[in-house]
């Protein structure tokens, strides 16, 4: 897996504003953004170095794409909702941010990409909670390169039980680990 993330305190702290702004208008609870950055790092800790693209569905908010963007510059992180108010949200802290680069933003629904986009694929996808994990599987496993990850937030002190289930497996995924409490499967 990846080495340690490290966000200097310039990038905390524009993902702190940024966040903030998500937060402010009910797109992220109101968990603390110090904890909401800190669950994310674990999105990126879980992603391999040798990851480049990694698509976020139901990117919402911006957590945790908006932090694999930071951690991670050289992966393109195209970050996916299907709501316009959460989209446009998106682009304005991408350009605040200064991500441009490495960081795009498309409205759609999940389910719609492999027609928008016939033969793209991503080496990663992510989620924080986007559906059932069989939703989840069955909209993931058409997005992602053979050997791909599937990564995805789980409830405190899960096992990862919930995503060794048949449905999950006919996608082509296949279960490997939950490492510092998101659940990681791939792509056969």
């Amino acid at each position: 897996m990846s080495m340690v993330p490290s966000l200097s305190p310039h990038n905390r702290e524009k993902l702190l504003d940024a966040l903030g702004d998500a937060q402010r208008i009910g797109m992220l609870g109101d968990r603390s953004l110090n904890d909401v950055i800190d669950h994310s790092l674990a999105f990126v800790v879980t992603l391999p170095e040798t990851v480049r693209t990694v698509v976020d569905l139901g990117s919402g908010g911006g957590d945790p794409g908006l932090v694999i963007a930071a951690a991670r510059p050289e992966i393109l992180t195209t970050l996916v909702d299907r709501r316009a108010k959460r989209t446009d949200l998106l682009t304005r802290l991408v350009g605040r941010m200064g991500f441009q680069s490495h960081v795009e933003v498309l409205e759609i629904d999940v389910a719609l990409l492999p027609q928008r986009f016939p033969g793209r694929t991503w080496d990663a996808v992510t989620s924080r909670g986007f559906g059932s994990p069989a939703y989840t599987a069955q909209h993931a496993a058409p997005l992602l390169s053979t050997g791909g990850l599937l990564i995805v937030s789980e409830p405190p002190g899960s096992d990862g039980v919930r995503w060794r289930d048949p449905e999950v497996e006919a996608t082509g995924l296949k279960w490997r680990e939950v490492l510092h409490g998101v659940a990681v499967l791939q792509k056969s």
